[in-house]
Order: structure tokens, then sequence, then C-alpha cells
């Protein structure tokens, strides 16, 4: 496949915990950084967290670190989203991203550095 497939989303508690997975694309040894994205309608898509698929070195948006922990199975070309101690506020549609790049720290957050989306899956966390 040529773009990431998402999977693992779902209703859940807050306080919950839900695991995300990322098939990367078939392309993944060209890949540098896999990143996941959140977005709520009607407002932007967010960077939740990324990680550098040599190093592994990884970053986090600040409502995401000490709760949400981003890893990767190179060997079977996977990412994941470790969700842990979920808020309502978490509701988003979660995205993997796939960017040649290496992730920076000046904008792994943004957008423009991914040429790769996956089609989403949807979190929704009640109170």
């Amino acid at each position: 496949h040529v773009r990431p497939v998402e999977s693992g989303g779902g209703p859940v508690q807050a306080g919950g915990s839900l695991r995300l997975s990322c098939e990367a694309p078939g392309y993944y040894y060209t890949m540098n950084c896999m990143a996941w994205f959140r977005q709520i309608p009607g407002q932007e898509r967010e960077g939740v967290a990324s990680i550098n698929v040599d190093s592994g070195d990884t970053y986090y948006t600040d409502s995401a670190k000490g709760r949400f922990t981003i890893s990767q199975d190179n060997a079977e070309n996977m990412v994941y989203l470790q969700m842990n101690n979920l808020k309502p506020e978490d509701t988003a549609m979660y995205y993997c991203a796939a960017a040649v790049g290496e992730c920076l720290a000046i904008d792994w957050a943004s957008k423009s550095p991914y040429q790769s989306w996956g089609q989403g899956t949807q979190v929704s966390v009640s109170s």
C-alpha cells in the first residue's frame, strides 16, 4: 500500500487506555520520521507525537507528555501510539503520517514535512 493504515481507535471512558497502530507505507525504508496527528472537526490538525525511524528519538506535544508513548517495530513496519489516562479532550480523529526527512524539534508538529497520510482512526473518550 502507498499510504499509512491506522487502526485501534474506538470509544473509551475517561481514564482508560487505547493503543493505536499504524501500518507504514510499503516504502517504509525510505521514511525517516513517523508521526501521529489528531484533528477535531473545525480545528487544525495538530501533532501529537513523532519518532525518528533510525535513532528512535521521540517528540511529544505538551498534552501528550506523560500519558502517550510512540513506539515502532521496524521489522514489521509498524508504529504505535499507546495512550493512557485518556481525557474527553483527547477525542479526535487520529492520523498517522510519514516523512522522508527526519523529525526535527522545530517542525515535527507541522503538517508540511509529511508526504504521506493515512485515512485516520476515530478516538472517542466519554466522561
